[in-house]
């Protein structure tokens, strides 16, 4: 299902890119049809940015992650894994899902009778394993933005480079200066150049 939605996202990107572009003024329609292009980037910038908000704030979990730390460390200070087993379920967090998988492990290698130095191994390795699985989700779609980023500047500045090839043309083509062949150019190459550090910005 999710390799469906991919396409479907990127048509209606493109719709809606189009669709924007065609509403825009004059002097940035004339930029030409890459600024249609910076307008998709963009789409997919904000779309990124806002799911990484909500994974982002989803694995922050419930509450201050410090208070939760704090009163994790003071529950297992006491001894009572049990109890902070059941804060990191309440805290939901990425944070609290790492260190609950260490408990978890810890409480059943103990319960195992396994000696001191291979219960803290297992809880090492839990915590670990924790971490790998975590990480993937913070980091998600991250790549995907930076590559955005850098292909909106490379972007912006081939439209800066068409528009002045358009303003040299005019002025190689006729004998005089033509103001208004100039001054489209120039006008492409920035509405351009604007766009593409809009995006990467």
């Amino acid at each position: 299902m999710k390799q469906l939605l991919w396409p479907l996202y990127f048509v209606g990107a493109l719709v809606v890119a189009w669709l924007i572009y065609s509403q825009l003024p004059n002097y940035i329609r004339e930029g030409g049809w890459l600024v249609a292009g910076l307008i998709f980037l963009m789409i997919m910038v904000v779309t990124f940015v806002i799911e990484r908000t909500i994974s982002l704030r989803r694995a922050a979990g419930r509450g201050s992650l410090p208070a939760f730390l704090t009163a994790v460390k003071k529950t297992i200070a006491t001894g009572d894994v049990d109890a902070a087993i059941d804060a990191c379920k309440k805290q939901g967090g990425s944070a609290a899902n790492v260190i609950r998988a260490g408990l978890d492990r810890f409480k059943s290698a103990k319960a195992d009778g396994l000696p001191k130095d291979k219960i803290i191994t297992e809880t090492q390795e839990a915590i670990e394993e924790a971490n790998g699985l975590e990480r993937p989700l913070l980091e998600r779609n991250l790549i995907a933005l930076s590559t955005i980023a850098s292909i909106a500047t490379m972007v912006g500045l081939l439209g800066t480079v068409l528009g002045m090839i358009r303003s040299f043309a005019a002025l190689g083509t006729s004998g005089a200066v033509d103001a208004a062949k100039l001054a489209l150019g120039i006008s492409e190459a920035l509405v351009n150049t604007a766009g593409g550090l809009m995006v990467a910005i």
